[in-house]
């Protein structure tokens, strides 16, 4: 059997709902979803195998004005994902006006390009005419191979673009193994459920300036026989007054933190699991490359 393989990179503007499209397409919660900006930071692969096609979802951070060192990373990690691959898809926000951030997207595609336009969140545009201007207008700026409005929280749409994604799948070998759902490391993962839970429940100033780190994870068998996955995650900040706020009055809010995620590591891992957060202050680490590195934030060994 001819094996084919596909590789599709996810782009657009911070909170257009790229992260839910991929969890939607892969079937399983591997990107971070929060309202907030920044909530994607690195190249998240999602994969799918079926029959002798594997398709490759990359999941890019929100293109944005870089502040610091770490949106620097962020927005060099969306130009080189729009590089050798099959197909991207542009996902924008029906919802909001076309921005400076989405022509320079625009801009750095290729005539060669295969692009798909996804207008997602169209459950909040009740005059449908407005969808058909936007369309116009987005139209006008590339010739996109084609345009599917779509809904990822109702779930409207999901399967047309599963159809049309299908069409760029070229002859090649799989890179991951048929039963892959994602390349990011056990590891990642908890720290990421972990930075989720914080990034829905702390207010807006915090949120910005946080990493999560997993120190350990192992597992073993309690005394009762039960298997038990340990893991302890580190939680960065960069002041303490945002170490007080993590922490909460008498240890409530991480308390409520770890609580939240501990429930999505059981059901993620289908194990157990004994969650142990730590709170530490790392100053201004946004803009220190070492601990950008350190903390798993750049996909690049050399960014110029």
């Amino acid at each position: 059997m001819n094996t084919k393989t596909e590789f599709v990179t996810i782009v657009g503007r911070a909170n257009a709902g790229k992260s839910s499209l991929l969890n939607a397409l892969v079937g399983e919660k591997i990107a971070v979803i929060s309202a907030k900006p920044q909530t994607t930071r690195t190249r998240i692969t999602g994969i799918v195998t079926e029959n002798e096609t594997q398709y490759v979802f990359m999941d890019t951070p929100g293109v944005q004005r870089a502040k610091n060192k770490l949106g620097e990373h962020m927005n060099k990690t969306v130009k080189d994902s729009v590089t050798d691959v099959d197909l991207i898809l542009m996902v924008v926000d029906a919802s909001r006006n076309i921005n400076d951030i989405e022509r320079s997207i625009i801009s750095s595609f290729r005539k060669n390009d295969n692009v798909i336009l996804i207008i997602n969140k169209i459950d909040l545009i009740s005059d449908k005419s407005e969808i058909a201007a936007k369309i116009a207008e987005f139209s006008s700026l590339y010739d996109f191979n084609t345009v599917i409005p779509i809904s990822v929280k109702e779930n409207d749409g999901i399967d047309i673009v599963w159809e049309e994604t299908k069409k760029y799948a070229v002859e090649g070998p799989h890179y991951f193994s048929d039963d892959s759902f994602t390349d990011q490391p056990e590891r990642v993962l908890a720290a990421e459920i972990v930075r989720e839970k914080i990034l829905n429940l702390m207010h807006d100033e915090v949120p910005h300036g946080i990493a999560v780190t997993t120190e350990q994870m192992s597992e073993r068998v309690d005394k009762s026989g039960e298997d038990i996955l340990d893991i302890s995650v580190t939680i960065f900040c960069e002041r303490d007054s945002h170490k007080g706020m993590i922490i909460g009055k008498k240890g409530a809010m991480l308390q409520k933190i770890g609580s939240m995620a501990r429930d999505d590591l059981e059901r993620f891992f289908e194990i157990k699991v004994n969650l142990q957060c730590w709170v530490k202050v790392k100053a201004d680490w946004r803009n220190n490359e070492a601990l950008i590195r350190s903390f798993g934030l750049s996909n690049n060994t050399s960014d110029k």
